[in-house]
């Protein structure tokens, strides 16, 4: 097949400026080939080489005693105790989920799953964090369940739960979804496996399904804004089979007790090309691949197809040569292919051979660690005006605004097409606050949770995130977890815009700083820019994904409250109505300053919490939605009336930062414990009857919680 010439045109279609077409002349000192042309895009692509938040990325902390493994690896490693650990990691199929969802969204939890097996790991849970385009959208209700359907039927039919996560909808949205997947998994402190090859003239091996020419290009794509074209990207959404992905999980993990591994990586983006050179990088070693041994689907595959191919359900490892007939074996009985396709070079080359010809001949150190690298131009938000008037409302109407809004009611819908409990460890339902999974066979518990507030990010990037971080932060705490680590998903739009990239620096700013004040570093994670389509980005979202740990099921806060226990608010409230979920919903208006974030008051109100804990019933943090929603979601899922007195609007809905709401039998008790703590804590309100009263405005328990309940599905017609 004769290769296309290498034009402008096709350089600006493989997402090379012209500048970095001339950087890549001068790393090579020749016109490139086709399939060279393809490796330099896929190696250099934003999804691949974050060349434009690097710079930035290295200001986040990433060490602490509890962390064997930060950024850099598959997924991020943990210590829990007892020499075990967990390995999680969050990552963005965002692109691939607006052009197809239901395919789109499964391999995103299918790439996931393997980034964490990976590295020696058994997947305990798995959440995901959406955002979508307003309900009324046409395309809105397709995407939401192609989306839906795509994480449940992978995650489902692999057998991992799905714990938790998050839904929202705005009208940034409309053209560029968000599907944000984490996963995480549990494997022995001292066994855990690395990407890292070494040794020279070491098998290179490709293990799982073979190659088709399905997501051939999706790295770049996910670089690049939408437009008119969108149909025309269809092909570079990959294809996804999770009892494929189940069998690698399973001829992985028995690969990797025989001793025969000496490292391993995920084909991910850009599939052979960036495992192959990633592996070779982080070993100061070149890769030599044959081509004709690579095991494909389809005939008369290219190299250029099959370097860029993104199908699912495959590794790449550098293994022990001695040991290769026992690997073979371990992948032959599980139905799976394992071809040795390449070997471990001393040279700086990255050799690739296709029908005794070389397609392409590269200094491998140059594709990886030697991409370019942006200082890109930014200009900081500027300052929120001033709130101007709130207009008049009542309190149940208020509430009413929330609740029979698809993203405050309940996600009962989604959570219904997800397998929770499959595993026999997961301790509560999704919907309950943060996902909690038992350390199986010990007394041990994780927790899980993922957050941000896109409006608070656009409108202030600092406190923004800071706000992300803290109430992940307070997630953990309420269910008594005490915080380990984050991971982070940061989705944004152009960056070669300034006051895009001002959002993202920012965002890291205040990232950077709740991480450190509240002892969460970030261990792994994932940038996606250019979400945009004709121009319009979406709100800045920057998804932080936290994990906590219960030393013991005894100090488990998932209680409901009961009849005749007191609220106590627990934290300051000034009542804080900028970009708040009350104006948002019931108003239309998003104004005004994000909440300040302080991380003292947060990091004392939340040891406040776990050491008060023998006198709290039931917890959650509040945030969206501020006291009033918080304390309507503890009433409906304990069907126990409620009671607030002495509040107004913004009291009720304010939107202030480091406070929880508590159910105790014993507020005297709480209260003083608050009062020697030096922690703002009051009574606020108490359970009992069937109805709930904000101020005296009352409606019937029930009545709400139907809205509640139906609010999702009325909203998308999923009714």
């Amino acid at each position: 097949m004769t290769e296309p010439a290498i034009t402008p045109e096709l350089i600006a279609a493989h997402g090379l400026k012209p500048d970095e077409y001339q950087r890549l002349l001068g790393i090579i000192g020749r016109e490139p080939s086709f399939t060279e042309l393809g490796i330099f895009s896929a190696m250099w692509n934003e999804h691949c080489s974050y060349k434009s938040s690097k710079k930035w990325l290295r200001t986040l902390p990433t060490t602490g005693p509890q962390v064997i493994c930060g950024p850099g690896e598959n997924a991020g490693v943990v210590d829990i105790g007892d020499g075990q650990a967990v390995i999680f990691k969050m990552e963005s199929h965002n692109h691939p989920s607006y052009i197809e969802p239901h395919q789109g969204a499964g391999t995103g939890v299918g790439g996931i799953l393997r980034d964490v097996f990976t590295m020696g790991a058994r997947p305990i849970a798995a959440m995901n964090a959406l955002s979508f385009g307003v309900p009324s959208h046409p395309k809105t209700s397709y995407l939401v369940k192609g989306v839906v359907e795509g994480i449940g039927g992978y995650g489902n039919a692999f057998g991992v739960p799905t714990v938790g996560g998050e839904v929202r909808f705005h009208a940034s949205y409309n053209g560029n979804c968000l599907v944000n997947a984490f996963a995480a998994g549990l494997a022995d402190a001292d066994k855990i496996f690395y990407s890292i090859a070494s040794g020279v003239g070491m098998p290179v091996v490709y293990l799982g399904a073979k190659t088709g020419r399905d997501g051939v290009g999706g790295a770049t794509m996910a670089s690049a804004e939408f437009d008119d074209t969108i149909e025309e990207k269809r092909p570079t959404v990959q294809v996804g089979d999770p009892f494929t992905e189940k069998r690698l999980l399973e001829a992985c993990l028995e690969l990797m007790a025989s001793g025969a591994v000496i490292s391993i990586q995920d084909m991910g983006a850009a599939g052979l090309t960036c495992s192959a050179v990633e592996m070779g990088d982080k070993g100061g070693l070149g890769i030599k691949l044959q081509l004709d041994d690579v095991p494909q689907r389809e005939a008369n595959m290219t190299a250029y197809e099959m370097m860029l191919s993104e199908s699912q359900e495959r590794m790449l490892m550098v293994l022990k040569p001695e040991l290769e007939d026992v690997a073979r074996a371990i992948f032959v009985k599980w139905d799976l292919d394992f071809a040795i396709v390449g070997e471990t070079i001393a040279e700086d080359r990255f050799l690739i051979m296709h029908g005794n010809q070389i397609k392409a001949d590269l200094p491998l150190s140059k594709l990886s660690s030697s991409a370019p690298e942006y200082d890109r131009p930014w200009v900081p938000t500027p300052p929120a005006a001033p709130l101007g008037p709130v207009p008049a409302i009542t309190p149940i109407a208020a509430l009413r605004a929330l609740i029979s809004s698809p993203s405050y009611g309940a996600k009962t819908w989604v959570y219904e097409q997800y397998d929770s409990q499959v595993g026999g460890d997961t301790i509560v339902k999704p919907g309950l606050g943060a996902g909690m999974v038992r350390v199986h066979g010990t007394g041990k518990a994780l927790a899980f949770t993922s957050d941000v507030t896109p409006r608070y990010v656009k409108a202030n990037p600092i406190e923004g995130g800071k706000q992300a971080v803290a109430e992940a932060y307070r997630n953990l705490i309420a269910v008594g977890a005490r915080p380990l680590a984050t991971t982070d998903n940061l989705n944004f739009g152009n960056p070669e815009k300034p006051e895009i990239m001002g959002q993202f620096v920012g965002a890291i700013q205040g990232i950077g700083a709740a991480c450190i004040a509240l002892d969460m570093p970030i261990v792994s994670g994932n940038v996606s820019l250019y979400n945009e389509t004709d121009g319009t980005a979406i709100m800045p979202t920057p998804t932080i994904g936290a994990v906590g740990l219960l030393s013991s099921l005894d100090d488990l806060i998932a209680g409901r409250p009961a009849a005749g226990d007191a609220l106590v608010l627990v934290g300051a409230t000034k009542g804080h109505l900028g970009q708040s979920a009350l104006l948002a919903q019931a108003f239309g208006i998003e104004a005004g300053d994000a909440p300040y974030v302080d991380l003292a008051a947060e990091r004392l109100h939340g040891d406040f919490i776990l050491s008060a804990r023998a006198h709290i019933r039931a917890c959650t943090d509040l945030s969206d939605g501020g006291l009033a929603l918080a304390a309507f979601e503890m009433a409906t899922g304990a069907d126990i009336g409620l009671t607030i007195n002495d509040s107004d609007i913004a009291q009720l809905f304010g939107e202030d930062q480091a406070r929880y709401i508590v159910a105790t039998g014993d507020a005297p008790a709480l209260l003083k414990l608050a009062a020697n703590a030096g922690v703002p804590a009051a009574q606020v309100g108490q359970f009992g009857g069937d109805q709930f009263s904000l101020c005296g405005d009352t409606a019937p328990l029930a009545e709400l919680s139907a809205t509640y309940r139906a609010a999702f599905a009325t909203a998308l017609g999923l009714a």
